[in-house]
Order: C-alpha cells, then sequence, then structure tokens
C-alpha cells in the first residue's frame, strides 16, 4: 500500500439502538501492533454478536475496536513488526474481535487463513466466526467423532449450516431443529440428518424415536434457558452439552441426578474474549484439518444474501427477522 489514507469509512455507531444507528461514517485509519497486518477489506460476515453489540447488550471485549464486525475477508497492504513480508499482496480471512464493517481492518496474522483460489471473497469473509466457533465447540469441547449423532439447534443459521457442512466431512450425523417447515426442508437438502420443527414437534420426543431412544453424543446448544433441562433428556450416557448463546436465558433448572446418573458433561464457551495465542492455536489446527477441504471444494459457507457496506442496517434488518439460510455478508465498494 503505497499511500496509506488518514481516514475510511466504517459503521461505528457509538450508541445503542435499532439497525437505523448502523451508519456509514468516516474513522481514523487503525493502527498497526507487533504481530498485525492491515488488511483492505473486500466483505465481511454478519453474525448474531453484531445485533447484539448494536442493542447495547454485548460490547466488544477491552482493547478490541469499536467498530461492529467479526470476520471479513480481504488483501494485505500493510505489516506490523514481526511479520514477514511475503505476506503483503496476500489474499486471507480472518477472525478478529471487532473491526470488521469497514474498508480497512486489522488482524493477528495468526488469525489470518488463506483465501483459496476457488472460493470468493464473499464467500471466504462468511467462513472465519462459525468455522471457528463449531470446531472449538462441537470437536474440541464436545469431543464429537465419526459415527456420532449429535443435536445442533438453530439449523439454518451460520453456526448450524455450518454444523451440517463439517459433520458430513467428519462424519456425523447432524441433527437440526428449525422454525419452519421450510427451513427444515433447506437444513435436509445441505446434509442435515434429520430436521426437527421445533414449533410443531417436540424435539425431545422426535431425538429419542430418531436414535432409538439411544440419544445423542452431543448436544450444541444455542439457545440457553429452559432448552438445557431439554437438551439433557436427547443426550446418551456420557453424553456432552456445549452452550455457546443464550437468546433463551442465563439460567437453567437442570436435575443433578440425570447428571450424575448419566455420566453428562456440561460445558460452554465463547470465543470473541478468547486471546491471540489461543485462536491462532486454533487458526493452525484449523488450516492443517479443515483448510485442506476449503481448498478442495468440499467444504463452502453457505451465502444467504449480500448487501453494500452503506446498507448494513438492512442486512440487520434480514438477521433479526430470521428467515435467512445461512450468512449474510456486507460487501465493500
Amino acid at each position: 500500500m503505497s499511500a496509506r489514507p488518514d481516514s475510511m469509512m466504517a459503521i461505528d455507531s457509538g450508541v445503542a439502538g435499532g439497525p437505523e444507528v448502523l451508519v456509514l461514517r468516516a474513522c481514523p485509519m487503525p493502527t498497526l501492533a507487533t504481530g498485525e497486518v492491515l488488511i483492505k477489506v473486500a466483505a465481511a460476515g454478519v453474525n448474531r454478536a453484531d445485533v447484539m453489540q448494536r442493542m447495547g447488550i454485548y460490547p466488544p471485549p477491552p482493547g478490541a475496536s469499536s467498530i461492529y464486525g467479526l470476520e471479513f475477508a480481504g488483501e494485505i497492504v500493510a505489516l506490523g513488526d514481526g511479520v514477514d513480508a511475503a505476506h503483503i499482496g496476500q489474499s486471507v480471512c480472518a477472525l478478529v474481535a471487532g473491526g470488521g464493517y469497514a474498508e480497512y481492518a486489522v488482524a493477528h496474522i495468526g488469525q489470518c487463513l488463506p483465501v483459496p483460489d476457488n472460493i470468493t471473497m464473499i464467500e471466504a469473509a462468511a467462513l472465519p466466526e462459525a468455522l471457528f466457533t463449531v470446531w472449538t465447540n462441537l470437536f474440541e469441547r464436545a469431543f464429537a467423532s465419526e459415527g456420532d449423532t449429535v443435536l445442533v439447534h438453530g439449523g439454518t443459521s451460520g453456526i448450524g449450516t455450518m454444523a451440517i457442512a463439517l459433520g458430513k466431512l467428519f462424519g456425523l450425523d447432524v441433527i437440526v431443529t428449525c422454525g419452519t417447515d421450510a427451513k427444515c426442508a433447506a437444513a435436509l437438502t445441505l446434509g442435515a440428518a434429520h430436521a426437527i420443527n421445533y414449533a410443531t414437534t417436540d424435539f425431545v420426543t422426535e431425538v429419542k424415536h430418531l436414535t432409538n431412544g439411544k440419544g445423542v453424543q452431543a448436544v450444541l446448544d444455542l439457545v440457553g434457558g429452559a432448552y438445557v433441562a431439554r437438551n439433557l433428556k436427547c443426550l446418551a450416557p456420557e453424553g456432552r452439552h456445549v452452550t455457546i448463546a443464550v437468546p433463551g436465558g442465563l439460567t437453567a433448572e437442570i436435575n443433578l441426578l440425570e447428571v450424575m446418573a448419566r455420566r453428562l458433561t456440561l460445558t460452554g464457551s465463547t470465543l470473541r474474549g478468547r486471546d491471540n495465542a489461543f485462536k491462532t492455536l486454533v487458526a493452525e489446527e484449523i488450516a492443517r484439518t479443515v483448510w485442506p477441504h476449503v481448498a478442495a471444494g468440499r467444504l463452502k459457507a453457505v451465502v444467504d444474501k449480500s448487501f453494500p457496506l452503506a446498507e448494513a442496517a438492512a442486512a440487520h434488518q434480514r438477521m433479526e427477522a430470521g428467515d435467512h439460510v445461512g450468512k449474510i455478508v456486507l460487501v465493500m465498494g
């Protein structure tokens, strides 16, 4: 990058509110710390966490950019200290704690993955958040392995569609829940083993039926609240329950005797606030284990719709309406 501009256009509302607060405005260019790279953003993924941040209930972690956006794809145009010069000009996608809804964004080089020639920047921008989240929680925390049956709520969300895709690659039977018959049909088309309409069917009863009474080895819980007790009834002995989102409530009442008798494991995690060292380790594991499937065309993000950056409000409205299947993406320029 021969002449770095002094400012850039970005979505940084500074106030909580509805989608209307997402107005494009001039912001200072980000500065680079050791180990970081400056990326000219081509596209940025939209996540539920962005909506929560906009509403004022999920602020960025200390030190993170207040600009929205946890993932993006683009070209490396400048380097911080300690980064090999060979990275200049590379097309990458990156996981960050903030800053993606902008013309330029900063990422730690350890959290960047190369964009293969066979996918677009829009597809690349839709990968990091869901991929890192599903990998660390379903495969690492829940120890899902070939031959397991798992239950994933939010089957047509970015997380749900990624869980289906990774499940197909790594030999899992993925049962999902969705809120409409149309979404269930979409999930089945994407490769889910079964899709349960939670609005018309009790998912606990249906999971027991689908597994011949055995239950599933793992549950990826995107709801929390009262769902937790119901999820536990879906687990087989030694089953693992991982909570990663709690729109259904922060507290749950469970039967501890049930946990003890069937030796269940309850855990959960968040990703945004984890440090660079942890995210770098995850990126290295994904690069070894998952990225060859991306490069070979066997794994792609499901992209619902893209919007220009200036229409971030419309992107949030679509997410809040709940009609999307897969990821919503913002496109620069």
